[in-house]
């Protein structure tokens, strides 16, 4: 299989293309990047894009799986505007893309609670993004809701406290749904679900990634 993804620099994304490329199952990975991040691998390409002229690059969108995992902070972003075009509007011109070139198999990095009629804003963000994908209508729609994302060494005061302060919670059985996972954990069943998903429209809680995690540690 061929994969094609954005949001490769990222902290899932870097575990995720690692695993793309020590995969049997993928004979080629085409990353679109700002910049380039990885060293040089055979079945790897780093495509270097300018996300504003995305349309542009439509030929290197090709392939059976499109993987997303594209995302910021509203911090990181500057605004609310500046995030929602990052993490909605690019997201889905990607997917669309990929669409319009007959990639059968879409894999999207989402949130728990993502709800386009959310009164909180990156929830709607979130949700308005799975409801527009789930429209371009693909054969297999993977969407994967992680509680929280737990990232090595992250230098994000509110994401290390808030973390903590859920793992707290967890340890005593409290806010399971919303569990924080590793980095790793994620990326390792996001693979698993390309193979594993056969529904049309796949939506993957926490308890269902770690699963899939565990059946790709065992496979």
């Amino acid at each position: 299989m061929r994969a094609v993804l954005i949001g490769g620099s990222g902290a899932t994304g870097r575990i995720l293309v690692q695993e793309l490329l020590k995969s049997a199952e993928f004979t080629e990975v085409i990353v679109l990047l700002r910049r380039t991040v990885f060293e040089e691998q055979p079945k790897l390409r780093q495509v270097i894009v300018d996300f504003d002229r995305l349309q542009e690059l439509e030929q290197f969108i090709q392939g059976d799986v499109a993987i997303s995992c594209l995302g910021t902070t509203r911090k990181d972003a500057g605004s609310k505007e500046a995030q929602w075009k990052i993490d909605h509007d690019l997201n889905l011109q990607f997917a669309a893309l990929a669409k319009k070139n007959e990639i059968p198999s879409f894999v999207l990095l989402s949130a728990v609670n993502a709800d386009a009629e959310s009164k909180i804003f990156y929830n709607r963000m979130k949700g308005s993004l799975e409801q527009h994908v789930k429209a371009l209508d693909f054969a297999q729609l993977v969407i994967v809701q992680p509680g929280g994302l737990i990232r090595p060494n992250t230098d994000r005061l509110a994401e290390k406290i808030g973390i903590n302060a859920l793992r707290t919670f967890n340890r005593i059985g409290l806010f399971k749904a919303y569990e924080a996972l590793p980095v790793a954990t994620v990326a390792l069943a996001m693979v698993q679900a390309v193979q594993s998903c056969k529904e049309r429209i796949n939506v993957i809680s926490v308890k269902e990634i770690k699963q899939l995690a565990e059946i790709s540690e065992q496979g």
